[in-house]
């Protein structure tokens, strides 16, 4: 392989700095980690999709976290897998699929908002506005929300992403464990302020908008719960928000994490675990939180596992 085809076709990971002891653990837990989130979302999203009776806007809206979060833990747990099981100076990516990690990396990271926005919304009108709720959340509606959730996603990922492939690069080397968006614009030397500037407007926009939008919503559930005297309407309300609240908080917790530490150097291998988790714990609990708070798909699950036995 020549110097010049290194420089511009191949890349160096870093990949995670472990002792090979800590390697084997790491390796059998993110197999493990991996493993459960990919059986319990492909096994939400075929019960809702065999199950008639779960063919509600609700659980339809909330199949787009499933494929949401299989996509994240996919683009980076068995890349991390086979970079564990390989020596840290032959952990050689090719640019072309570097870009593709960072695209669907930040799809992920995007669509994790964009989605329990529009479930949030979905729960607004449940609950706000409960006779006009079959009227408002009509199946043409659902596929406007649909579109929106990804569409919101793909379009700012891609020019994202866009502005850093534009991009000649002059190193080949990423000091990370996964390729994103900053590692594809710092292995240019070339002026970035564009990317910085994109980027950070990006960041901020999605998360003003995202909890903006969600705290709005959940003050106005509120104030209708504060004036209802229907204890019954009201503790269905405050289970079915506790079930996607708890989801949207476990989310931001666990990308807000690496988004801080970026800030401290000293906390570089701190910072990377922490982006590891943000593709392990949402996806892993959100069919938990799920499936064990929705009384339909709890039921249909004890259900099959009975038959089963």
């Amino acid at each position: 392989m020549d110097n010049l085809t290194f420089r511009y076709s191949v890349l160096l990971l870093e990949g995670l700095q472990i002792t090979p002891q800590s390697s084997q653990l790491t390796l059998i837990f993110l197999l493990m980690a991996y493993v459960f989130a990919m059986v319990s979302n492909i096994g939400i999203l075929i019960q809702i999709s065999a199950d008639k009776s779960l063919h509600q806007p609700m659980y339809i809206l909330f199949c787009h976290l499933p494929v949401s979060d299989i996509i994240g833990t996919t683009v980076l747990i068995p890349r991390l897998l086979k970079d564990l099981m390989t020596d840290p100076s032959e952990r050689y990516i090719t640019y072309i699929e570097c870009v593709f990690q960072a695209f669907f990396t930040h799809l992920y990271g995007t669509t994790s908002n964009t989605i329990l926005m529009v479930m949030a919304f979905d729960r607004y009108v449940a609950i706000c506005n409960p006779l006009r709720y079959p009227t408002i959340m009509s199946n043409k509606m659902i596929v406007k929300l649909s579109a929106g959730a990804w569409g919101a996603a793909v379009v700012p990922v891609s020019i994202l992403i866009g502005l850093s492939v534009r991009l000649s690069h002059c190193r080949s080397f990423i000091a990370n464990h996964y390729c994103d968006n900053p590692s594809l614009f710092k292995l240019s030397c070339e002026n970035t302020v564009i990317n910085n500037v994109y980027g950070l407007t990006f960041t901020v926009v999605l998360l003003t908008s995202s909890l903006g939008w969600v705290l709005l919503t959940y003050l106005r559930i509120v104030m209708v719960c504060i004036k209802s005297k229907n204890k019954v309407t009201n503790s269905k309300a405050i289970k079915t928000c506790s079930t996607h609240l708890a989801v949207y908080i476990i989310m931001q917790i666990c990308g807000f994490v690496p988004i801080v530490l970026h800030r401290f150097p000293v906390y570089a291998e701190t910072r990377k675990f922490g982006g590891v988790m943000f593709h392990i714990i949402p996806p892993g609990l959100n069919p938990i939180i799920y499936g064990l708070q929705s009384k339909e798909i709890r039921q249909r699950m004890l259900k099959l596992f009975i038959n089963k036995s």
